[in-house]
């Protein structure tokens, strides 16, 4: 290849790094924040695409961009409230509740969401970053995603809030050691309760983006199952909301290999390089999954649940 295609194949990666990494970095760090409270949200992918119609179709009837964001982080937050209510319950499985609420919420989504599958919403702001290079390829890579930023910032203090407050110390006690905060009069509960409604909301923010900047649409098939990816996303980043980013920029950049290659001119294996984030998906459950194995990082309660 030449330089210049050599130059737009970069440029493909990284703009897809940063565009299709923005989603799966705010829902990966919804379920790390859920998880690390003793709970499995696998009804994530319910609660993107539940959050991804709602921020559009608010988008579209309030003609305001951060309209749908705030919806779509409500949303989120109530569909995941619902799956922490359901799974306070005796006798409730996490993971059955969670694929019942999966469904429930791409039902919602794929109902409410026919009316606006042909509109056009007011699109979330974007960062021109680019404007320094004179080649067309890499100002697109460099159109940032507003909400971006916010995500890296919400990153940092959650690892902050987690090592160094007293909150984050009772959500790590409740999900290492739920009889230990038990003991110290700390209702587990609540606790779970709350960190997967606000892992939900966070969530919420991954759906709103996918609508209202890239790709910009509401479709039934909008999130491709980026919920479920974001289980093994915080598995891959054992549990930590700042591995979280370079976990989200390397499944975003494995899904913009076949974009990136198309358009230097490279067609043959487009949708087998699409592929890419599932194959990446199942080695890390392979990897990370052994019997008798715990993976770095996994709070004490999900450890124990395993056996």
């Amino acid at each position: 290849m030449s330089a210049e295609q050599w130059m737009l194949l970069f440029s493909g990666m990284l703009g897809g790094a940063l565009r299709v990494g923005t989603p799966f970095l705010f829902v990966s760090l919804g379920e790390c924040l859920t998880e690390k409270s003793g709970r499995v949200n696998l009804g994530l992918e319910g609660v993107l695409v539940l959050s991804a119609m709602v921020a559009f179709a608010a988008a579209c009837l309030g003609q305001s961009a951060w309209t749908g964001v705030l919806a779509g982080a409500v949303a989120g937050g109530l569909l995941a409230a619902l799956h922490g209510l359901l799974c306070s319950l005796p006798r409730v499985n996490d993971v059955a509740t969670g694929i019942a609420l999966m469904l429930l919420g791409s039902g919602l989504a794929f109902y409410g969401g026919k009316p606006f599958i042909q509109p056009q919403a007011p699109q979330i702001p974007a960062w021109e970053l680019g404007q320094w290079s004179s080649s067309p390829a890499l100002q697109s890579a460099l159109r940032i995603n507003t909400l971006l930023p916010l995500g890296l910032l919400l990153a940092l203090l959650m690892a902050w809030g987690l090592r160094h407050t007293r909150y984050g110390l009772l959500l790590r006690l409740a999900g290492d050691s739920a009889s230990a905060a038990r003991a110290l009069g700390h209702s587990v509960t609540g606790i779970r309760i709350l960190a997967t409604t606000l892992g939900g909301m966070v969530a919420g923010l991954g759906g709103a983006s996918l609508t209202l900047f890239y790709p910009g649409s509401w479709n039934e098939g909008i999130s491709s199952g980026q919920g479920l990816i974001a289980v093994a996303l915080v598995i891959f980043a054992r549990w930590s909301p700042l591995r979280c980013i370079g976990a989200a920029a390397l499944f975003g950049g494995a899904g913009a290999i076949g974009p990136a290659l198309q358009s230097v001119g490279m067609g043959w294996g487009y949708h087998l390089f699409g592929t890419l984030p599932y194959a990446l998906t199942l080695l890390i459950l392979v990897l990370s999954c052994k019997p008798g194995r715990l993976a770095q990082g996994c709070p004490g309660e999900l450890a124990a649940a395993k056996h």
